[in-house]
């Protein structure tokens, strides 16, 4: 029987692993799949808004090219802290199920099962994109995730959204050739995009070389050429991709199967106590961003490290 089982293998799932390795518990770190899962996923040129400093673990240096820095150089950092400390991590192996009996928490994956006497739920948000729910959705020109701008070279792109992805993709992909135009729900673009991208963007829409609706919505999607509601009216445009970068929420299903109870309001926040981030299921903890419900810009890799040791002491004083 385990001491921890650890479904996600993030950079906050490994500070978990890093922490039981420590205190010498006993621990398998669940990933369904590539080695930090989501940060592989972010788009290949992302820059963190985060300094090296901020997104270090257990206090092993980041040396990054820029204060900033990429996501290659976040990738090669973790992959070197998993393996260089010979954690124990499944990786290309979901969580299907877990199931409590008598104070012992049972794991079946998609390759084996696990007894556990905790779990600890680090899995992100990042594998649930927020919908638009409308006609056309569906269609293989759309996409919620965005990873490359070579790709939309000579293309007519929508992107759908105001925050820092969406920005990011709209500049990237201009630059790269793309005729771009950002539909925007809100007034302005968003107010945590980061101070250095702004001035780019505003520039970019004044000398009119990327296009921008605000106070708009996409209503319906087809092979050609999208039809957005706008405050002058409905519009059709010609395109060819649509990107729409709206954001993320982490997997309510998943904590309500598991019996964890989230707040009545829009935020779904799961019920923890924010001394130990134990839930109020005893035995399973909640650790990095996935705490925040649909809140998801409140926790970040530099302020839940401390989750690990929070999480690892509840344990040990048990």
């Amino acid at each position: 029987m385990l001491d921890i089982v650890i479904v996600g293998g993030g950079p906050i799932g490994i500070a978990c692993g890093l922490e039981a390795k420590k205190k010498g518990l006993s621990y398998v770190i669940l990933e369904k799949g590539p080695l930090v899962n989501s940060l592989y996923n972010y788009p290949i040129n992302m820059q963190f808004f985060s300094s090296s400093e901020r997104l270090e673990l257990d206090d092993i240096p980041f040396i990054s090219k820029e204060a900033k820095p990429s996501r290659n150089e976040a990738l090669e950092y973790y992959r070197r802290i998993a393996m260089s400390n010979k954690l124990n991590i499944r990786l290309f192996e979901k969580v299907t199920n877990v199931n409590k009996s008598e104070n012992v928490f049972h794991i079946q994956t998609t390759k084996s099962s696990y007894v556990s006497k905790n779990v600890v739920l680090a899995t992100g948000f990042y594998d649930i994109p927020n919908r638009l729910e409308i006609r056309g959705e569906e269609l293989s020109k759309v996409t919620h995730y965005y990873k490359d701008p070579h790709f939309y070279a000579g293309q007519k792109l929508a992107i759908v959204g105001a925050s820092n992805s969406a920005i990011d993709a709209a500049l990237e992909c201009w630059r790269k050739g793309a005729e771009v135009t950002l539909i925007i729900r809100g007034s302005e673009i968003g107010k945590r995009v980061k101070y250095w991208v702004r001035p780019d963007i505003m520039n970019r829409i004044e000398e009119g070389s990327i296009k921008v609706y605000y106070n708009s919505n996409i209503t319906e999607i087809r092979p050609f050429e999208i039809d957005v509601e706008t405050q002058k009216g409905l519009k059709t445009i010609e395109n060819d991709f649509v990107l729409a970068l709206i954001g993320y929420k982490p997997s309510f299903n998943f904590l309500e199967q598991l019996g964890i109870t989230l707040s009545k309001d829009n935020a779904k926040k799961p019920t923890y106590n924010e001394e130990t981030m134990e839930t109020n299921v005893k035995g399973i903890y909640l650790a990095g961003v996935i705490c925040g419900g649909m809140e998801t810009h409140k926790w970040f890799i530099e302020n839940s490290r401390i989750h690990a040791k929070m999480i690892v002491e509840d344990i040990i004083v048990k």
